[in-house]
Formats: C-alpha cells, sequence, structure tokens
C-alpha cells in the first residue's frame, strides 16, 4: 500500500475528530486566534515546534530544504459568522452538521495531517509552506493570505488553497471591488420642508445609474447591491443612506472597465450630492501567469481528484486570487463533498472525509 494510502486510514479517525473540534470555535474574520491557536497547539505537538503564528494570525509550518522552491499549501481558518452564532456539530443521515464546517473547516484538518504526513517524508527538491491563513471571507479581504505573499512570494514555485466542495475546481480567479457607499443631505420635515434632497431618493437614483452600465461581452462580470439602511421616521426627509456594492469579472480588462464606469458615475453625482466612497475589499484578477504551467498544475490536481469525482474546471473568488494576480500558478479544490454553504445549515457528507484525505494526501506525495 502506498505510504500516503496508509496514512490516510490510520490518521482517518484523527481527521474526523480535529474537524469537530475545530468546527465548535468561534473564528470570524479578524478574530480567528482562538482556532489558530489551536492548531498551533496541534503543530508544535505533532509536527514541528518551529511553527508559528505570524502579525495577520496565518498558521505557518514550513518543511523541507530552504534554499529550495517553495509550495505553498493552505486553507483559511475564518468562518462568515459571527462569535454569536452558535456552533454545534450535529450527525444526520450521515452528514455533519456545523455552520463554516464545510467552508472551511475540515481542510483545515486536511492542511494539519497533510503537514503531519509530509514531516514524516520531507521532501528532498522543494520546501513546503503548510499555512492555516486568516481572513479569506468577505471583508476579511485576503488579509492572512496577503501577507503570505508578501512574505513567500517571490520564493513561490505554486500555492495550492483547500476550499469549497469537490464538484469544482477554481482555475480562474474571480477579481472584485466592494465599496460602501454613503450619501447625506440636509434633510428635514417631510411637510415644512417638502423638495429638500431625500437621501434615500438620491441613493435609488445612484443604483438606477450604476444598474444601467452596460456588461461587457465576454468572460465572467456581474454587480451586486448587497445591503442599503438609511433614514429615521416616515415624516422625516431621509439625512443619511448607505449602500454596499461590489462588481465581479474573472477579466482583468472588464474589472477596469468597470472601476472606470463606476467612477465616473460617482463624479457626476458627487457634483450635486455630498457622497462618500469607502473601499471595503479589493481582489485581484490572474495576470502574467504562465499558461504550461498553470495547466500543469490543474492537471496535477485533477489526477489525484480523479479517483473521488471529475470536477468542474470553473472561475472563483478566493485565496488563489493574490498568487495569480503576481504571475504564480495557484489553483483551489476542494476535497469534501457538502451543501448549505455560507448558512446556518451548512453539512458536509462524512463519508467524502476519508477519500479527501487521501487524494489530498496524494497531491503532496506526489511533489516528492
Amino acid at each position: 500500500m502506498p505510504n500516503f494510502q496508509h496514512f490516510a486510514k490510520v490518521h482517518h479517525e484523527e481527521l474526523l475528530r480535529l474537524t469537530q473540534e475545530l468546527a465548535v470555535i468561534p473564528s470570524p474574520s479578524h478574530h480567528e486566534e482562538k482556532r489558530a491557536e489551536y492548531c498551533l497547539a496541534w503543530l508544535h505537538k505533532n509536527v514541528s515546534k518551529d511553527a508559528y503564528i505570524d502579525d495577520a494570525k496565518n498558521v505557518i509550518c514550513i518543511l523541507g530544504d530552504p534554499s529550495k522552491p517553495a509550495v505553498l499549501f493552505m486553507a483559511h481558518t475564518d468562518i462568515v459568522f459571527d462569535e454569536d452564532t452558535p456552533l454545534a456539530v450535529t450527525e444526520h443521515d450521515g452528514r455533519l452538521y456545523c455552520p463554516g464546517i464545510g467552508d472551511d473547516t475540515a481542510h483545515v484538518a486536511m492542511i494539519l495531517l497533510c503537514a503531519k504526513y509530509a514531516s514524516q517524508n520531507p521532501p528532498k527538491n522543494l520546501r513546503f509552506i503548510f499555512a492555516a491563513n486568516s481572513c479569506e471571507e468577505g471583508q476579511g479581504n485576503l488579509k492572512g493570505c496577503r501577507a503570505l505573499m508578501e512574505k513567500y512570494g517571490k520564493e513561490l514555485k505554486e500555492m495550492i488553497t483547500f476550499d469549497g466542495y469537490r464538484e469544482l475546481l477554481n482555475v480562474k480567479a474571480v477579481g472584485s471591488s466592494r465599496y460602501r457607499i454613503a450619501v447625506d443631505t440636509e434633510g428635514g420635515h417631510s411637510l415644512w420642508n417638502f423638495g429638500n434632497a431625500n437621501a434615500i431618493s438620491v441613493m435609488a437614483e445612484l443604483i438606477s445609474a450604476l444598474q444601467g452600465i452596460p456588461l461587457p461581452g465576454e468572460d465572467i462580470t456581474t454587480f451586486n447591491f448587497g445591503n442599503i439602511s438609511g433614514g429615521t421616521t416616515v415624516n422625516s426627509i431621509a439625512q443619511h443612506c448607505e449602500l454596499l456594492y461590489e462588481f465581479r469579472s474573472d477579466n482583468a480588462e472588464n474589472l477596469d472597465y468597470m472601476k472606470a464606469k463606476f467612477n465616473r458615475i460617482i463624479e457626476k453625482f458627487q457634483e450635486q450630492y455630498r457622497i462618500t466612497v469607502t473601499s471595503i475589499g479589493e481582489r485581484p484578477c490572474a495576470k502574467d501567469v504562465d499558461p504550461a504551467a498553470q495547466l500543469a498544475l490543474i492537471e496535477r490536481v485533477e489526477g489525484v481528484l480523479k479517483e473521488i469525482t471529475t470536477p468542474n474546471r470553473t472561475s472563483g473568488s478566493t485565496d488563489a486570487n493574490l498568487p495569480l494576480s503576481m504571475g504564480i500558478p495557484a489553483i483551489c479544490p476542494g476535497f469534501i463533498g457538502g451543501a448549505g454553504l455560507h448558512t446556518t445549515e451548512e453539512y458536509i457528507v462524512k463519508a467524502s472525509l476519508a477519500p479527501g484525505l487521501t487524494a489530498a494526501l496524494k497531491l503532496v506525495e506526489s511533489y516528492f
């Protein structure tokens, strides 16, 4: 039996335990300390005393020859739920339910075990960097991955981030720009000051203008109005209104096009109204990646996944965006089955853990 298969069989129950224990530790973006400390303690006990937590709350373990090019394996510790969300793992019909258990808790457990496996079979011609990284979700704005790229990006041969479900293989980066838009007006009484500018009405006009931007015809380009709030009472002219808005594309030129259109509309409205725009997130697209090197990485990952699934190649917004924007081959596979992403009904298929771990270990061993 190949080493990775034996290791996966021996450590299947440990994977299950790690997943369940990590899943009940609160870990919203920017507040991943408790999960990071758990991962670090486990790595110190099972892998290396040199593992550490950096200033961005990434847990990092480096194995192999420090003079050699590095391959980065990672999975993110943050989940979309706040610290007040009840986290409890329940099992029903072969499924393990818990908010965040599939995105990305089970993969963090796999990363830990992959590091343990690699420490027992150290690479000779490469350096492995294993990271349980922070701030992948939402307004985390890829903070953890940004810190990793800043420190190790120039040394990386390629990067693989474990995230999502096994049916999809993210091979292209969907970039995005996210904004908080605020409108402020004089307001007043709905009767005596009728005719004064209403912040809600102005925002409605602005939304209509943004919605009228013609989308580029090629590749993926989308926009969304995610949240709106403002006003006070039914008989008050609204003085303040806020909107969360984003646009996305897996084509850098399309992203630039959307940004230019957005800026032009905002500038036009600012000529008449007091409008404040705050950037709350930027995710880049791929740039100058060697197509042959990216394809080789895709085929390497598909080669280990083929025994459990045939994933569909797709575009996604993940930690892989950053290395791809730096010209570093990167990919985002999932190794588990599940559903309910970003909902409190999220679950993973319990039976998918063992074959998923086997495939992940086989991927690590493919670099030996």
